[in-house]
């Protein structure tokens, strides 16, 4: 297995069966059904503790947060917590799973472009410890909702725009999130907030786009948002947006190195007295996670096309439809042998769109086949809906041989639950 999309340890078992974190596909496929999200812990794990070393060597005024809208999981939070990484919440549903999680308060950064009065009461009676502001109608209303004295960031739109797809470039002056830095409002931004007194300005904050392989970008971000500090910036947030492999060709950064020029950049433009923020999901998820499905139909047209249905699609794993993203595949329980037959992966939605993978070569599939999609860690659970009536699959942790399940699969009955 390519170590780079699929987790490290996966290996073909004598059997020719796939096992992901000790545990065998065709095992897991019986005790959980599918389709299933399956984790590894160890590399959810390694890839954490790959974020805090390559900080340490340079320093210790930093904090990784997880970026929780990639898998937002309480068992994921959980982990994460234990392993040192502070949070990022875009909602008042993320924070109340990152509360229930264990997470301290004050390790807690509350994100969103539209904060409601209600997730800002929430915030504020838990004591998180820092608010992203995003635009100036959510200063009058933190003013007017909040009760203590907050710290605060202002996000930034840089004016920088990474090689990525364009629905998640999130850095230039176009953009719904942040005070544009080009036309002025930033520098108002901080002028609005350090006049506050109810909020407490304490750094700065950008976030340029996800799924991003050239780091150059990064530095050109923080060398733009040098001409806005003042005294009163100890922090600097860096967002998150590394990106991660999802075919065996691509050849992202290694986390070392996206880390390293990330503090040379701030070390360039602000000196060495803030405190260094970054905020992975993707790269902290991604290659933690498949999917596995049955295989139930296998359609051939003639000279044009052969679609193989599985048990899932959209309603599980939206990328493909919103940004076209690309995926590989293999069958599971038959991991050893050859690839030879060209398919198109069709979900079971009735939609001509609900397309996971276009022209994948498989190990001659059969119905009954378990196909599994590698690096669906990220986004894959936080983005399943109920299209078509679909119950979403569950969440399924696996280390050194043991499985567990962490979100149980949805039941026709919880489509019924909140009927009035």
């Amino acid at each position: 297995m390519a170590a780079m999309v699929y987790p490290v340890g996966t290996v073909t078992n004598a059997l020719g069966h796939l096992e992901i974190g000790g545990c065998d596909v065709v095992d897991l496929r019986e005790e959980f059904g599918t389709p299933a999200y399956i984790f590894s812990v160890e590399e959810m794990r390694r890839r954490a503790m790959a974020y805090q070393s390559a900080f340490a060597a340079h320093t210790d005024n930093f904090e990784v947060l997880f970026a929780s809208k990639a898998l937002p999981v309480t068992a994921a939070y959980r982990l994460f917590a234990e392993t040192g990484l502070s949070v990022d919440v875009a909602s008042g549903g993320e924070l109340t799973i990152a509360l229930a999680a264990g997470y301290a308060p004050e390790r807690i950064y509350m994100h969103g472009n539209n904060k409601t009065d209600a997730e800002l009461e929430l915030a504020s009676n838990a004591g998180v410890g820092h608010l992203i502001v995003d635009s100036f109608d959510e200063i009058d209303r933190c003013e007017r909702v909040l009760k203590e004295e907050q710290d605060v960031l202002i996000r930034v739109t840089p004016g920088i725009k990474p090689s990525t797809h364009t629905y998640i470039q999130t850095g230039q002056l176009d953009s719904k999130f942040g005070f544009g830095l080009e036309d002025g409002t930033a520098a108002k931004a901080i002028e609005r907030v350090l006049a506050s007194d109810r909020l407490n300005l304490v750094g700065l904050h950008f976030h340029i786009g996800s799924q991003i392989f050239e780091i150059e970008p990064f530095r050109l971000a923080v060398e733009a948002l040098a001409g806005l500090r003042g005294d009163w910036c100890r922090i600097v947030d860096l967002g998150g947006g590394l990106g991660i492999s999802y075919a065996e060709a691509d050849e992202p950064p290694e986390i070392a190195s996206y880390v390293d020029l990330k503090i040379a950049s701030v070390r360039e433009f602000f000196g060495d007295d803030v405190r260094i923020l970054i905020e992975p999901g993707r790269s902290l998820v991604g290659t933690a996670g498949v999917t596995i499905y049955t295989v139930g139909t296998i359609k051939e047209i003639p000279g044009i096309r052969t679609y193989l249905s599985v048990d899932g699609g959209m309603s599980d794993n939206l990328r493909p439809m919103l940004y076209d993203a690309e995926y590989e595949a293999i069958i599971a329980n038959r991991a050893g042998d050859p690839a030879e037959r060209v398919v198109t992966v069709a979900g079971s939605h009735c939609e001509s769109g609900d397309i996971l993978i276009r022209d994948v070569t498989l190990a001659n599939p059969q119905v009954g086949d378990i196909l599994l999609t590698p690096a669906t860690g990220a986004y894959g659970h936080s983005m399943a809906n109920n299209y078509n009536g679909m119950p979403r699959p569950p969440v399924v942790f696996c280390e050194n041989g043991e499985a567990r399940v962490v979100v149980r699969r949805e039941t026709y009955e919880d489509l019924l639950v909140r009927d009035v």
